[in-house]
């Protein structure tokens, strides 16, 4: 499978093979990534939401108004689900929603995601990300010869100070480390902008058995 690469100062471009690249026909690896991804969403939930039942709402217990007379509906205490400030019925309560992901599964997803990005054009390489840009604006006009608009993740495998600094500033522009980028990353950003190195360790990741 080629892929683009660019300059470090991203002035050209040119294709570069690469043969080991994980290959999918078909569906295959689909599914264990649709629950790879679910499970990765599920682990990011807090799962803190509380609210007040019943027997846990502060107030009086003393009836609102007499039984009868009144033309009103029976109440029996003002901390009732219907009341403002009263209970909440069938509410959310703190619960952990985190899920197990299998090894094997994992590892499929990552590598279908990989095989999906790299077909649908949406990973191109760099040499490097060059010392020289160390000012946003001259990281910025790199990204945006590369990719003008939309969300950009930057891949490197380990990241200097002045990449990190002089994309700090770019909204749209989000940094990942090749050592723990995942498939929830792969399918989340249409352009993904990967160092030499980086795509290396990421193959490596990829092909591991």
């Amino acid at each position: 499978m080629k892929l683009k690469i660019y300059k470090s100062d991203a002035s050209s471009s040119s294709e570069k093979e690469f043969s080991n690249i994980p290959s999918f026909e078909g569906d295959k690896g689909l599914f264990a990534l649709k629950e790879t991804i679910v499970a990765y969403q599920a682990n990011m939930r807090q799962g803190n939401a509380s609210t007040l039942d019943y027997g846990h709402v502060s107030g009086t217990n003393k009836k609102p108004f007499k039984q009868k007379g009144t033309g009103r509906g029976r109440q029996g205490t003002m901390k009732s689900p219907i009341h403002r400030g009263g209970a909440v019925v069938f509410g959310p309560k703190p619960r952990d929603w985190s899920k197990k992901i299998n090894k094997k599964v994992k590892q499929l997803a990552f590598n279908r995601a990989l095989f999906d990005k790299c077909s649908e054009n949406g990973l191109c390489l760099i040499e490097n990300f060059s010392d020289k840009s160390a000012k946003t604006k001259e990281f910025n006009s790199i990204i945006s010869k590369i990719s003008p608009k939309g969300k950009i993740l930057i891949v490197d495998d380990v990241f200097a100070d002045n990449v990190i600094l002089s994309s700090r500033n770019i909204e749209r522009v989000f940094v990942c480390e090749a050592a723990t980028i995942t498939a929830l990353e792969l399918v989340n950003f249409n352009n993904i902008l990967v160092s030499e190195n980086a795509f290396n360790t990421i193959l490596a990741r990829a092909n591991k058995e």
